[in-house]
């Protein structure tokens, strides 16, 4: 008996425990289930439920454009002002949310699209402006342009896109410069050019001048009209040759070698043909 309560008596006492929601100090800690922490995994997470969301962002920039576009054919009503702030507020959610959740938020602002996205909200904000801002909305647009976190979980999650990879990049700078210069074309053109009535006029005069087609049917004014044309003959045609380039040539899948580097190889290869290196390039079995 002694014995026993000699050895509970040299018995270290137990730690207190922390209480829930505070650090061992006594400060309070930010709990797993936090606000940031959800939207986080909502952002960044590899659930059902983060894919969804990020489908259903990829929606609503396809629906933004779309506006964009159509609100071009008609004139414009005071309804459309209630769906310009309705545009605006869901855009100023998200974005509030991405700078909510990033590290290092004032980072985000060397990002061209973050500033898009700040000039994409004064313009569906302020729909009192009218269509003095309207040539700002189409900023919007640099949200499909490289948004590399988007490619990113689209390389992870999709197999279809890591196998054509270079094609659909490809396929995606093209559309998006093409979108953005008939916006420039429709909106610095449509109060001067009676031949630019619509986006169709902006589009079919973008793609005439891409394609150096040049039917003569419609032109631009101005200096800065000729300036224009010169920038999508250039940046264009280079863009378009590029998308056929990586349509024609065979089709290569991107794995690094472990000794020289190469990063193309033919999709069953099986040594590096630069180096002679094994390779073990991953696949779904498709191949």
């Amino acid at each position: 008996m002694a014995a026993a309560a000699t050895s509970k008596s040299k018995r270290r006492p137990a730690r207190a425990r922390p209480q829930k929601g505070r650090s061992a100090s006594g400060e309070p800690e930010e709990d797993a289930t936090s606000l940031r922490e959800q939207l986080r995994l909502l952002y960044f997470g590899r659930s059902l439920t983060a894919h969804r969301f990020r489908l259903a962002l990829l929606v609503f920039d396809i629906v933004t454009i779309l506006f964009i576009v159509g609100t071009s054919f008609i004139d414009r009503p005071s309804w459309l002002e209630w769906v310009d702030l309705l545009f605006g507020a869901v855009i100023l959610i998200d974005f509030c949310a991405r700078l909510y959740i990033s590290e290092h938020p004032w980072r985000e602002f060397t990002h061209p699209s973050t500033w898009a996205d700040v000039v994409a909200i004064f313009s569906f904000l302020a729909p009192v402006a009218g269509e003095g801002l309207g040539f700002l909305r189409i900023l919007r647009t640099l949200r499909l342009l490289h948004t590399y976190q988007l490619m990113a979980r689209l390389r992870a999650d999709s197999p279809f896109f890591r196998r054509n990879e270079e094609i659909i990049t490809a396929s995606v700078n093209l559309g998006v410069f093409l979108f953005i210069m008939t916006g420039v074309v429709y909106e610095t053109q449509r109060w001067q050019n009676p031949e630019i009535a619509n986006y169709v006029d902006a589009l079919y005069f973008t793609i005439s001048a891409l394609t150096t087609t040049g039917f003569g049917d419609i032109t631009l004014e101005g200096s800065a009209g000729k300036i224009i044309s010169v920038l999508i003959m250039i940046f264009g045609v280079t863009l378009f040759l590029r998308l056929l380039q990586t349509l024609l040539r065979p089709h290569k899948v991107r794995f690094a070698c472990p000794d020289c580097g190469l990063q193309r190889h033919e999709v069953d290869a099986v040594h590096c043909k630069a180096c002679g290196k094994l390779l073990n390039i991953p696949d779904e079995g498709q191949f």
